[in-house]
């Protein structure tokens, strides 16, 4: 139902936990990541490496089997991530912080800046490996793959994505 928590799909030790803003409204309702028909995450996901063929949202789960996992910063859904406050990113901050820790990725991947601009202050942030940790994973930032981000084109997310499936493969 609208409104509720969408579950994170998370297990000790993954290569990379991806970490969305917060759930979209359709993601919550369906109780599936990256649920909503423009966007392009599953795709991307499989065009960069990471798994061996496009999973569909309802089998998001399946996403453990690659070594990857999936979580958001605030767990609130909204219909685009702008609704969110600066004080829902503070609040989060903690929670999140030890959600990291417990689970120990190898990397987090922040899909967006704003998500980790939110935890972090940083105003001024690049794409890819950041020379900082976040709960003592790795972190990089890639692009929201949302079909509203029309800054990256698919390839351009794939090229984005498959940098840190190359880093991430290296040493598993």
């Amino acid at each position: 139902m609208a409104g509720e928590k969408l579950e994170d799909i998370l297990t000790e030790g993954l290569s990379v936990v991806f970490c969305g803003i917060n759930p979209g409204l359709l993601a919550a309702e369906q109780g599936h990541h990256f649920a909503g028909r423009s966007n392009r995450f599953w795709r991307t996901l499989h065009l960069a490496g990471f798994t061996t063929h496009e999973v569909s949202p309802e089998n998001d789960r399946s996403i453990l089997h690659y070594h990857c996992g999936l979580t958001a910063v605030v767990e609130r859904p909204t219909a685009r991530a702008d609704q969110l406050t600066a004080q829902e990113f503070t609040a989060a901050a903690g929670d999140f912080e030890r959600k990291i820790k417990r689970y120990a990725p190898r990397y987090v991947a922040f899909l967006g800046k704003v998500a980790y601009a939110g935890l972090s202050g940083k105003k001024t942030l690049e794409w890819g490996a950041q020379d900082t940790t976040f709960g003592g994973a790795n972190v990089w930032i890639l692009p929201n793959p949302s079909g509203r981000n029309l800054a990256f084109n698919q390839d351009q997310l794939v090229t984005a994505y498959r940098q840190l499936y190359m880093a991430s493969s290296e040493t598993r």
